[in-house]
C-alpha cells in the first residue's frame, strides 16, 4: 500500500497504515526499546516545569539542537536501527531529515497534549514524518480557529503519517490518554532542523 491523502481542509496529510511490514515493525520496536536512551523530559507547562507524561529521546545529526517548551535539547547519536529507516524516508519523501523525536508511551496513561510542531527551527511549512510502532493509539487533529474542523484516526503498528504544508499553522494535534488497556507504543517523528 502507498501513502494516501487524508481529507482535512487547510492541512496536507498523507497516511499509509502498513508502511512497514509486521516483521520489520516488530524488529524495529524491539531494537529501539533496547538501543534508545529513554528519559523523562522536563517541560514547561503553564509557567512551571513538569515531567512529560511519556519517555523520550531527541536524536539527530550534531547540528540538530532543538528548543521545545523552554528547554534546549542536544541530539543523541543515531542508533543503528534508525539509520535504514531514515534513509528509506528520505528516499520516499525527498526530505533531508536530520533528526527524530522518539517517544515511548508505556500504557494508556502516557499521552501527548494538544500542540503544533511550529518551532522556528522547523521553518514555515515543515514536513514531519511520524512512524508508529507497537500498540495502536488514537491521534487527533483540531483546527485552531474552527474547532469543529477535526479529524481522528487510529495509528497502527508500522504506520506512517506525514504532516506537511500548512498543517502546523492551522492545526493542533494530540495523542489522548485512554482508560482502555493498551501495550507500549513507540512513535518516531522525523524532522528537518534548519541551520541558524
Amino acid at each position: 500500500m502507498a501513502l494516501s491523502a487524508l481529507p482535512l481542509a487547510d492541512a496536507e496529510l498523507a497516511f499509509d497504515p502498513h508502511w512497514l511490514g509486521v516483521d520489520e515493525a516488530d524488529a524495529l520496536f524491539i531494537a529501539l526499546r533496547e538501543q534508545v536512551a529513554w528519559e523523562v523530559h522536563r517541560i514547561r507547562l503553564f509557567g512551571r516545569e513538569v515531567d512529560s507524561p511519556r519517555l523520550s529521546c531527541w536524536i539527530g545529526d550534531p547540528e540538530a539542537s532543538y528548543r521545545y517548551s523552554g528547554v534546549r535539547f542536544e541530539p543523541r547519536p543515531w542508533p543503528d536501527a534508525l539509520r535504514p529507516v531514515r534513509l528509506r524516508l528520505v528516499q520516499a519523501l525527498g526530505q533531508g531529515f536530520n533528526s527524530v523525536l522518539a517517544n515511548l508511551y508505556r500504557d494508556g496513561r502516557d499521552a501527548m497534549g494538544w500542540h503544533s510542531d511550529a518551532e522556528p527551527e522547523l521553518g514555515a511549512q515543515p514536513v514531519i514524518a511520524s512512524i508508529s510502532l507497537g500498540a495502536a493509539r488514537r491521534f487527533a487533529f483540531r483546527h485552531r480557529q474552527q474547532p469543529e474542523r477535526r479529524l481522528s484516526l487510529e495509528l497502527p503498528h508500522g504506520s506512517l503519517l506525514v504532516m506537511a504544508g500548512d498543517t502546523q499553522r492551522f492545526y493542533r494535534h494530540c495523542l489522548p490518554r485512554t482508560v482502555k488497556p493498551v501495550g507500549e507504543r513507540i512513535n518516531l517523528t522525523f524532522r528537518r532542523i534548519l541551520p541558524g
